[in-house]
């Protein structure tokens, strides 16, 4: 897949031009283009995110979901050797199904929001709708531990790696929706940063639980219901993804 990148560097070089100098771009749509008023062009520090709510919705949802990614990505072969007894070189197709079930669930997630949209939701409603499905979809996980059958366990594990990346492809969308342009990168910075520390918990985590019990059965309690706690705390933060009003002189 990376020297495959190549090709698409060259047809993005062949064919990516800046608005105004694109032949097939019309006055018209050049036009639609630039008529967004200004923005200013500072960008806010974090001094000025974090006493904003709409920051630790995002924040919060990443540190509760991204921890689970980690433990699909890290756990989930010694999980199969484990349980079902493969080996190293027999985990390669089953750990393929679960990522393109991710794959799949990544543009989905996507797509669920933007046809509420379309059909006349708010924005409000077609993200949390898009990541209750998701979240509710992540739930069978719970059982994954309990089955006997080999790809029973994995089509679990693959629908609940789709439905996080469903619901983070709306979640990575929170901050477009709540923040202006100049503050988004630095929002999703601080998101990223509360996911990793999630992420450092979730192993030692892990590693604890799997000493003491020898089970994964409370892992995957902690996956099924991740994303449920982090809707909850989203909706309790941002009821109605209201704009965080950076220039007022008092945080929401």
């Amino acid at each position: 897949m990376g020297p495959s990148s190549f090709v698409w560097l060259i047809l993005w070089l062949a064919l990516y031009r800046k608005p105004e100098e694109h032949s097939r771009c019309s006055t018209a749509e050049l036009a639609y283009i630039k008529s967004d008023p200004a923005e200013s062009s500072e960008k806010p520090g974090w001094g000025r995110l974090l006493p904003h709510r709409q920051t630790w919705a995002f924040a919060g949802g990443k540190f509760l979901t991204d921890p689970i990614w980690w433990f699909y990505l890290f756990w989930i072969p010694d999980f199969l050797q484990r349980q079902h007894g493969l080996q190293l070189t027999q985990i390669g197709f089953p750990i393929v199904v679960i990522y393109v079930f991710s794959d799949i669930g990544s543009v989905a997630g996507g797509c669920i929001s933007s046809a509420l949209i379309q059909r006349g939701a708010s924005v409000n409603a077609a993200r949390k709708t898009a990541m209750l499905v998701c979240a509710l979809c992540v739930l069978p996980i719970v059982f994954a531990d309990r089955v006997a059958s080999l790809w029973t366990a994995v089509l679990l594990i693959g629908l609940a790696a789709a439905a996080h990346q469903g619901f983070s492809a709306n979640l990575f969308t929170l901050p477009s929706d709540m923040f202006p342009s100049r503050a988004v990168g630095s929002v999703v910075g601080i998101g990223g940063m509360a996911g990793a520390i999630g992420g450092m918990l979730i192993a030692k985590i892990v590693g604890y639980v799997l000493q003491w019990t020898g089970s994964y059965r409370v892992p995957f309690l902690i996956a099924g219901g991740a994303y449920l706690v982090a809707l909850g705390v989203i909706q309790l933060l941002v009821p109605r993804l209201e704009q965080a009003h950076l220039d007022a002189e008092a945080a929401p």
